[in-house]
């Protein structure tokens, strides 16, 4: 999907640069906070350029926890570690259970944004490893 026809459909907006977590994508990535509740949870529209995922990663908690995307525009992909790719399309909910190793992304010809709303939970962090080489990703996505 083209810039073009993706911001048309990407109704939360592209929002700023994701530099504060650059480290952990490769590709450039996007956030727009979109909203915060009273007790913590938080709504916001992440965008990938096309081919962009994160690092394999871990919402740990102790309980509770966990993270749900809810795919707006553009097309993308989810995995978790041992199974099979997921292709990720507008209208798709992923629900992402605390303590499960995953990434997510773009697929290499579109932009790809989803809502991404972290469960609150007991003793909760994000905890950041190893990128999904292009080799694997190319691997992956077949």
């Amino acid at each position: 999907m083209e810039k073009q026809e993706f911001d048309k459909l990407n109704v939360f907006g592209l929002g700023q640069p994701n530099d504060a977590f650059a480290k952990y994508f490769s590709g450039q990535s996007y956030i727009n906070m979109l909203a915060k509740t009273d007790n913590g949870i938080g709504f916001m529209n992440v965008t990938f350029e096309p081919g962009c995922r994160n690092n394999w990663h871990i919402h740990k908690s102790k309980s509770g926890g966990g993270q749900v995307l809810i795919c707006t525009a553009g097309y993308g992909y989810y995995q978790e570690d041992g199974k099979e790719v997921q292709k990720l399309s507008p209208g798709d909910i992923v629900v992402i259970p605390a303590n499960v190793k995953h990434w997510h992304g773009a697929r290499p010809d579109s932009w790809f944004s989803h809502i991404a709303v972290e469960i609150p939970g007991e003793e909760t962090k994000n905890v950041w490893l190893e990128s999904v080489s292009n080799e694997e990703y190319r691997k992956l996505i077949k």
